[in-house]
C-alpha cells in the first residue's frame, strides 16, 4: 500500500500503512454474518466514533466497518418491508390513537376496519388525508 497524503487548510496529513495494518490486526474485521459478529463491530465503531478527532487511519477502518454493518444490515434486516398497513398503524401507535381518532379522517368506522386490517386499500383520496392528519407525506399510504 502507497502512503497517501491529505491536505486539510495548513497540514498535511499522511495515511501510514503501519498503522492502518496494526488496526486492522487488532480488530479483525470480516464480512459480517451472524447478530453477534454486528455488535462486535458496532461497539467498535461507537468507540471510534467517540474519539474527538480521528486519524485517516482510524477513519479507514471507521468507513471498512460501516460498510460491512450495512451490508449486513441491508441483508438481514427488511428496514424497508412495512407496508402501507404498517406505516399508519405505527403512527397510530406513536401518537397514542384508536381506530375511532380515524374515523373523521377516512369516512366510517367500516373503512378504518377495513384499512386496519388489511382488508381495504387506501385509496389515493384516503393516502393524502391520512398524509395531512399526520402531518406526513401521503405516499406513505400508497
Amino acid at each position: 500500500m502507497q502512503n497517501m497524503t491529505k491536505t486539510t487548510g495548513k497540514i498535511t496529513l499522511t495515511f501510514n500503512p503501519q498503522i492502518y495494518s496494526q488496526l486492522l490486526s487488532q480488530h479483525q474485521p470480516w464480512v459480517i454474518k451472524t447478530e453477534e459478529d454486528n455488535e462486535k463491530f458496532l461497539e467498535v465503531v461507537e468507540e471510534l466514533l467517540s474519539h474527538p478527532h480521528l486519524t485517516l487511519e482510524e477513519d479507514a477502518l471507521l468507513e471498512l466497518l460501516v460498510k460491512l454493518i450495512e451490508d449486513f444490515e441491508d441483508k438481514y434486516y427488511q428496514l424497508n418491508a412495512s407496508t402501507p398497513q404498517s406505516r399508519l398503524l405505527h403512527l397510530m401507535e406513536a401518537q397514542n390513537l384508536s381506530a375511532d381518532d380515524l374515523v373523521s379522517v377516512l369516512g366510517s368506522s367500516e373503512i378504518v376496519d377495513g384499512v386496519i386490517n388489511g382488508k381495504l386499500e387506501i385509496t389515493q383520496e384516503q393516502a393524502e388525508a391520512l398524509g395531512r392528519f399526520f402531518h406526513v407525506d401521503s405516499s406513505l399510504f400508497f
